[in-house]
Order: C-alpha cells, then structure tokens, then sequence
C-alpha cells in the first residue's frame, strides 16, 4: 500500500488538478462572456445600443443573467421522467468541458525547477478523443428532448441528433487528409509541425472550410440552428427546463462555440504559435513566453467567436431540407475529393515528385 502511494507523483496530481480548475473556469467565463458579446454584435449589426444597464458599458449583464437563473423557480414536469430529464443538460455540460483536456494551451512553463506543460493530457489520439466526446453531447439533446415527455421537445431533439451525427461525417473525412499530411494525431505534434513549418490551411483550405460549417452546425448555430426554430418547435430541446438546467444547456452551446474555435485554431491555424515570429528567439523570455503564446491563442479564438456571432446575425435559418443536403449531397461528397486529392499529392510526394 506504502509503495503504492510512493510511485504516485504528488505533484504531478497537483498540477493536473490546478489546469482542470484553471481551464474549467476560463472556460466558463469566456462562455458567460460570450453571452455579452454576442448581444453587443448583434446591436452593432442592428444598429443599436445593445446591454448597457448593468455596470460600466453593461459589462455585468452576465452576471445579472445567471444571478436570474439561479433566482428561477425549478420546475421538473410531473409526466417526465425526472432522473433523465436532470440527467440531459448534464450530459451536455460534460461533453462541453471534457473536449479541452487534450487542447495545448500553450508552451512549457517552469515552475520552481519543474516544468510543467500547459496542456491537461498530451495523448496520442487526440483528435479521436475530441471526436469521442463531441459525440457524447447528441446524448444529451435526445435525453433532454424524449425525458421533457413533450412532441415538440422530441421532435427537436430527433432534429438535433440526426443533424450533429450527419455532419460528424464531413467532419472527420476532412480531418483525415489533414492527418494524411501531419502523421499524428497528437494535438501538441500538430501544433509543433506548423510551428516549425506554414499552417495547415495553406495546405488544407478547402478541408477548413467544410470543418469550419461543419462546427456551425455542431454547435446549433445559425443559420444551422434547426433544433431551436421557434416557429416550427415553440423553443426547442430545452422546452420544459427552467432556472440552471436550462442555463446548463445554453452554457453548453457558448462553451462548444470556444472549444470548436480552439480545436480550428490548434489544427489549422498554428494553435499558441505567435504569427510572424520565431518563438525560438523569445526563449530568454522565460514564462511570459508561454503567457503569449496562451494570448496569442485566445486572439485567434476570438476572432473565430466573432465569425461565428457575426454569420448569425447575418444570413438566415436553412430550412431542413436544405440542411441535410448541404451535408449528404455537398459537404460529404467534397471532403472525398479533398481526402482524394491529398492522398494522391502524399503518394507522388513519398516517391520523389517535387511540388
């Protein structure tokens, strides 16, 4: 027993501990933010003020918000099936926050002679991982949709679900020819690789552009949004749920937002590399150099949020019809010729071609 507690690392549970909590927690306020943000773009699209009550500039109008759903009444419907119905918004919150454990942060940081990585599990199946627990969060629409025992929360859900599983096939198809040229699926080797060479979309611009749609559509964003048309479906999924459960499925989907983004910034776009710069010649920066490369990151992100707030507020909502054939009949059938066209350009590259 004595020998068996002497081979745990006490300090390496200690820091893995304080990266969940860190990151748990920047994720959480960047999702309540976002809440913030979003409105703000939307009054600048719309033209107008957008919160400006609630502290300098609105800035607390998040806190207000949540303050008032945690102020809600609980309401549990007494025709649902209460262990389900508390179970769906949990699952949803989970799958949400589990998909940042494999995501580089940023550089190694030292900290009293120990260096730790900015990174919660650097495994060798990363991206599957990521894969892994995205499909998880279909379970948490369909037990929410079928436990509320309400029509129009069921048939949002069966939308929900057939929507998120139609476009993981574009998703992955598209991700294989850039595994195809990376040769792992280890996010920190990915990172690395375009750190020490050009970014992935140079090599992969139109695999980005069906990854990029296929996360609007993963995250129920506009104009993919189908499982919340409220002229078709009253209010979605989520119809019965009140106070924080509620809050646990519309914190799900601004956490999923910041998560995709990151995911397209660490695959695609250098993840914490600083553009423009050799990170090598900061090295005497010690670790201010990770805290950079962790801004450097978020900048990115940020600008993927606004892309994706700014695509909401501008084009509308497909019908379903619409929907399902942008997935099957375009998206799916372009990422087999990108996936195509890439193994042929590795092939010839493996045998000598120069290009």
């Amino acid at each position: 027993m004595h020998s068996a507690l002497l081979a745990i690392d006490l300090f390496f549970v200690i820091e893995k501990l304080v990266l969940i909590v860190a990151i748990v927690s920047i994720s959480l306020v960047i999702a309540m933010y976002e809440t913030y943000a979003e409105r703000k773009v939307a009054a600048f699209i719309q033209d107008r003020r957008g919160p400006n009550r609630a502290g300098p500039f609105g800035l607390l109008q998040p806190l207000a918000d949540g303050l008032k759903l945690f102020m809600k009444e609980e309401i549990i419907p007494n025709t649902s099936n209460r262990f389900l119905f508390i179970l769906g918004p949990c699952l949803a919150m989970l799958a949400a926050m589990m998909t940042s454990a494999v995501i580089p942060w940023g550089g190694k940081i030292d900290f009293f002679g120990r260096e730790v990585n900015l990174q919660i599990a650097d495994i060798n199946i990363g991206i599957l991982y990521v894969f892994g627990v995205v499909s998880m969060g279909v379970y948490g629409i369909m037990i929410g949709g079928w436990a509320s025992n309400n029509k129009f929360s069921l048939m949002a859900a069966l939308r929900g679900a057939s929507q998120v599983i139609s476009y993981e096939l574009p998703m992955g198809l598209s991700l294989i020819a850039l595994l195809m040229l990376t040769g792992s699926l280890k996010m920190s080797e990915i990172v690395g690789q375009q750190i020490d060479g050009w970014y992935n979309v140079l090599y992969q611009p139109l695999g980005f552009f069906i990854f990029l749609v296929c996360a609007f559509a993963e995250c129920n964003r506009t104009p993919f949004d189908l499982p919340e048309a409220e002229n078709e479906l009253n209010f979605g999924y989520h119809q019965e749920y009140s106070s924080m459960k509620l809050g646990f499925y519309l914190f799900a989907e601004y956490i999923n937002m910041f998560i995709s983004s990151v995911i397209m910034a660490t695959l695609f776009f250098g993840g914490y590399d600083i553009p423009f710069i050799n990170d090598a010649s900061l090295s005497g920066l010690g670790n201010w150099l990770a805290l950079l490369q962790g801004l450097s990151l978020m900048i990115k992100v940020c600008i993927f949020i606004f892309v994706f707030m700014w695509v909401r507020w501008t084009i509308p909502r497909f019908r379903y019809d619409q929907l399902m054939n942008l997935g099957w009949k375009t998206l799916i059938p372009l990422s087999l010729i990108n996936m195509i066209i890439t193994a042929a350009v590795v092939l010839l590259k493996s045998n000598g071609w120069k290009f």
